[in-house]
């Protein structure tokens, strides 16, 4: 008999191998609500942990998703101002942010007072007071404007109305009563203590302080380092100590006395040959006789014995040490 062959239908048993999705399928890409959810759900805590420069690149993230999201931008500011980026602050308020929205236009004003660019602090600050008057960092920072421009009073008494108005349990009176401290301290040397200081100073320096201007500060600065220039390279005999070295009698040869004998021949320790007297000295000397100049001296002769010998020790050499018979 033939074998049975089974029949199977076509469709899979529910849990087999092949009513599984393979591997190479791609995933299904996951909304854009969703994706934006995730994001700022990391954003969130990122910034309760303190990680500004995250929570920044996370910012970046939403934007490229959502450029015209304001939550993202409005974050984005706040951390930028947060982490000292003033320049960047100033390119997202004009680029992205409506500069003229009265809510960026005191971080444009702020951002501008970091930056050391008073005037133009002080021109955004007026148009916001037209708007907002009431507004606590609008009174802040003009404070801080006039004090840094000088104005000592001005600032003085935006400090007292900030200090009336403020929480005495807050940090916000801490830094209002310091600065107010500073302020006052600055107004009552302008007043009297300056008119104090010049009264302790003799009368001559004062009328001086008085009537002359005092000079730049690069003009001072560079005389007084021309003038200790040049008492470093010409310094005053009056006012040099000269110290004399003492002479140690120990060291000093016999027959010497120090001031008075002639100093010794700086030439001592060269050779003979390689002194500059070498050569002077050794010219012949005529009448001699023989030219000899060792024993020369023609006073007090030797007699000569009857042989016609001498007897000293100049006679030939072919007689010296001979006996005789």
């Amino acid at each position: 008999m033939p074998p049975k062959v089974a029949v199977t239908s076509g469709k899979a048993k529910p849990g087999s191998k092949s009513s599984r999705p393979s591997k190479n399928q791609p995933k299904q890409p996951v909304p854009l609500e969703e994706r934006l959810k995730r994001l700022f759900t990391s954003l969130c805590a990122q910034i309760d942990g303190g990680h500004f420069t995250n929570a920044i690149k996370t910012c970046n993230k939403i934007l490229r998703l959502d450029p015209a999201d304001k939550d993202a931008l409005q974050t984005k500011l706040f951390l930028l101002l947060q982490t000292e980026q003033y320049d960047s602050a100033l390119s997202l308020i004009g680029d992205a942010i409506s500069s003229e929205n009265s809510d960026h236009a005191f971080e444009k004003a702020y951002a501008m007072y970091r930056l050391q660019r008073e005037e133009d602090a002080t021109t955004a600050l007026a148009k916001i007071k037209e708007s907002q008057r009431d507004h606590r960092g609008v009174l802040h920072l003009e404070a801080q404007l006039n004090y840094r421009n000088g104005s000592y009073q001005s600032s003085l008494d935006l400090y007292n109305e900030l200090l009336e108005t403020a929480d005495p349990q807050s940090e916000e009176h801490s830094d209002v009563l310091t600065n107010l401290t500073a302020s006052q301290k600055h107004l009552d040397f302008i007043k009297t203590g300056f008119l104090r200081a010049l009264d302790a100073l003799p009368s001559s320096v004062a009328s001086t302080i008085e009537t002359s201007p005092p000079p730049p500060a690069q003009a001072t600065v560079s005389l007084v380092s021309t003038s200790a220039a040049l008492t470093q390279q010409t310094p005053d005999d009056s006012t040099v100590d000269v110290k004399v070295k003492k002479v140690r009698m120990k060291r000093v040869p016999k027959g010497v006395i120090p001031g008075v004998t002639p100093a010794p021949d700086p030439e001592r320790w060269l050779k003979k040959s390689e002194r500059s007297t070498f050569g002077q000295g050794n010219k012949k000397r005529r009448g001699a006789g023989g030219g000899a100049t060792q024993g020369a001296v023609t006073e007090n002769l030797p007699a000569q014995s009857h042989t016609g010998k001498s007897t000293g020790g100049g006679g030939s050499s072919h007689s010296k040490g001979k006996k005789k018979k």
